[in-house]
């Protein structure tokens, strides 16, 4: 395999080495040579900045998304975490007022035996 990845990248070299002595070497001026390259060159520079500018959009619209849900998720937990409590703290307290009942009773209870 690394036999194969060593040709190719060769291969690709040799292909980019020639467009570049192809373009030199053309019948051209030199002026004009240098201002296809340097136009060629602008135009991809333009096509990568429009590349990232729009991978840059999707990432921020995806994590900006995720953002949101998370939040809204972590709020709807506090509510319930918040209502779980007030109830619990009801039901404790309904039991502590039977448990003083009780307690009063079998104080009662024990007064009169």
């Amino acid at each position: 395999m690394a036999g194969k990845t060593g040709t190719l990248v060769a291969v690709l070299a040799g292909a980019a080495i020639g467009a570049a002595v192809g373009i030199l070497f053309a019948p051209d001026e030199g002026a004009k040579t240098r201002k296809k390259i340097k136009d060629t060159a602008a135009g991809k520079a333009d096509e990568l900045k429009d590349k990232i500018a729009e991978l840059t959009e999707t990432v921020k619209g995806k994590f900006g998304g995720t953002k949101h849900d998370i939040e809204a998720g972590l709020d709807h937990l506090v509510s319930n975490v918040t209502d779980k409590a007030d109830d619990i703290i009801s039901t404790l307290e309904k039991k502590l007022e039977a448990l003083k009942g009780g307690a009063q009773q079998t104080a009662k209870d024990t007064a009169e035996a």
